[in-house]
């Protein structure tokens, strides 16, 4: 159960506040997980979907590849919201479900495609240790491009902003939900 009473509904915010609410409607098609408790800070929930949605929607990375990190990010945090929202997404997307398992049970990702394989390294070595190495670095920039770098590192980083809001606050997915391992 959430920590903090959960914003779902406009009635809940002063009327200042409406417009914010109804652009994160406009978007995500609703106000939950996270946004439910970004909306206890006016100005805040709004600034967060903005940069969300730069990340899904006009970033380089694909679908894939998108998700991939995320989930990667959401098992680093151990962020049980935004794995079952993610991983879902990212079987509808098409991450196959051996970089999904090598993931979700930590193991050594060796055996993956050279982008499965890089992506969940550079979210491993960015949150484990603050810092990727430099041949990672380089062979994805070689691969892809500055461009898609600097978007992985983005969407790392609102993702772990994300897991921290609903690990801080014991935002839960649904029962029926792909649940990360204790």
């Amino acid at each position: 159960m959430p920590r903090i009473k959960m914003i779902v509904d406009k009635s809940e915010i002063l009327e200042e506040q409406h417009a914010e609410f109804d652009s994160i409607v406009e978007v995500l098609h609703g106000v939950r997980g996270p946004f439910s408790v970004l909306m206890h800070s006016p100005g805040l929930a709004q600034k967060v979907m903005q940069a969300g949605a730069q990340i899904r929607l006009g970033s380089t990375l694909s679908p894939i590849e998108r998700e991939l990190a995320v989930i990667a990010v959401s098992r680093e945090k151990d962020a049980r919201y935004e794995w079952a929202a993610h991983v879902k997404a990212g079987r509808s997307a098409g991450i196959r479900e051996e970089a999904i398992e090598a993931v979700r049970n930590r193991e050594d990702v060796s055996g993956l495609g050279p982008d499965e394989r890089d992506i969940v390294l550079f979210v491993r070595q960015l949150l484990q240790t603050n810092k990727v190495e430099i041949s990672l670095f380089e062979g994805l920039v070689t691969r892809h491009s500055e461009r898609w770098v600097v978007e992985l590192a983005a969407t790392i980083g609102q993702y772990q902003y994300i897991s921290a809001i609903n690990n801080t606050f014991e935002v839960e997915p649904p029962e029926d939900a792909d649940h990360l391992p204790v």
